[in-house]
């Protein structure tokens, strides 16, 4: 299988697989273009080979057919500037014009198609429409790692066409040796910081990430399962009664496997879940009746930033609180600054999951960590040991 660098895409047209899922306003201007940005690279390459680009994305969850609200046609100012070129525009990803738009393009030339969830096809995998996409282009690139968990058309069925021209863009090429040098190559100690609101989710990572890290640091809402789990008060906090046991049975394989799972200590507490509520700090195991847990104290601050900093590996997936109110964002701050010292110091750093990049993304720290992956359920899946269809479409 080569690689970006190895393959030479002179005169030949490449239909690219973007993740352009990005967030626009009321005025359809994109308010965060992180994935556009990181696309870029790779279109550039096979542009500077002399070759021509098709782009394929979703946009959105389009429920019956095409809506403007979810067309891609809203980013093509965005795209003409990054690539600095003009891009053409197919109103739909398959038919006639597509077609036509595509086998006429130059060298040099960068064609977007209509967003492929316009039609039904494309998530349930059809075929047909698979067969489509691939009769417009020579070689098939995926670079959409947020998407590369979904058996989709154009994600991973499309690839069965594309038997030898089939490859990996530099965002997938980058988010698997990323991930790798965290889960197969890490340096110790290994530490991994695990938040959000809901164990449920985390379930299966936490029990995968036991066989691998030295310390596993839990933040979120998710804490308050464990601290019920081991007999605390925790007043009215997020809890999910029916994985206490779960809760329980991690505890117990962290010790018999000898990882050190480190827990919250103290809480800054609120008596609503609003930004101006009454807030009191407490034990982490005492929470008033009537208040609750909304992000980290101070103890629990200096801790974490200690395990964070003496650290050589760290990957971190979800908020220590509820960081977007202002008055219970201190803890993720404070986490995230403590990662960005240790990656200063020479440890890698992985950030991943849609709450995390966020914070990143919030507090301008995108620069000062190793990595920061572009896929949410994609990484996330990849940790947990499963293996992606979108990836394997490619490997082989």
């Amino acid at each position: 299988m080569k690689t970006m660098d190895q393959y030479n895409f002179a005169g030949k047209r490449a239909i690219i697989r973007v993740d352009f899922n990005v967030p626009l306003n009321a005025s359809f201007e994109i308010t965060d273009d992180t994935r556009i940005r990181a696309a870029i690279p790779t279109v550039k390459k096979i542009l500077a080979d002399g070759g021509s680009v098709i782009l394929m994305s979703h946009l959105g969850r389009p429920k019956d057919g095409p809506e403007d609200k979810f067309s891609l046609r809203h980013l093509l100012p965005d795209l003409s500037a990054k690539l600095e070129t003009e891009i053409k525009f197919a109103p739909d990803c398959v038919g006639r014009d597509a077609k036509e738009l595509a086998s006429t393009l130059k060298p040099g030339e960068v064609l977007l198609l209509e967003n492929l969830r316009f039609y039904p096809e494309e998530t349930k995998g059809n075929e047909e429409f698979a067969k489509k996409l691939a009769s417009l282009a020579d070689v098939y690139v995926n670079d959409a790692f947020g998407t590369a968990h979904r058996a989709h058309a154009s994600t991973t069925i499309i690839a069965k066409f594309f038997p030898e021209e089939k490859l990996f863009g530099y965002v997938i090429e980058n988010e698997l040796k990323s991930i790798d040098a965290v889960m197969s190559k890490s340096s110790k100690p290994f530490t991994a910081i695990l938040g959000g609101a809901k164990i449920s989710t985390k379930i299966t990572i936490i029990e995968n990430l036991l066989d691998k890290v030295d310390n596993l640091i839990i933040g979120g809402g998710m804490t308050f399962t464990f601290i019920k789990a081991m007999g605390g008060r925790i007043g009215n906090s997020l809890v999910e009664e029916n994985l206490i046991d779960t809760a329980k049975q991690v505890i117990r394989q962290a010790i018999k496997k000898g990882v050190n799972l480190v827990l919250p200590v103290d809480s800054l507490n609120a008596d609503r879940f609003d930004n101006e509520a009454n807030t009191n700090t407490s034990d982490i195991n005492c929470i008033p009746e009537g208040y609750m847990g909304l992000d980290i104290g101070e103890k629990t601050i200096q801790l974490y930033t200690k395990l964070i900093e003496d650290s050589k590996t760290l990957l971190w997936n979800g908020p220590m609180g509820v960081f977007e109110m202002k008055n219970f964002q201190k803890g993720t701050v404070e986490i995230a600054e403590a990662i960005a010292r240790a990656t200063e110091n020479g440890a890698f750093s992985l950030i991943g999951g849609g709450d995390s990049v966020a914070a990143i993304n919030q507090f301008n720290m995108t620069d000062k960590v190793s990595y920061v992956s572009t896929g949410g359920g994609a990484l996330l899946e990849y940790i947990e040991g499963k293996e992606l269809p979108g990836i394997k479409a490619i490997r082989g």
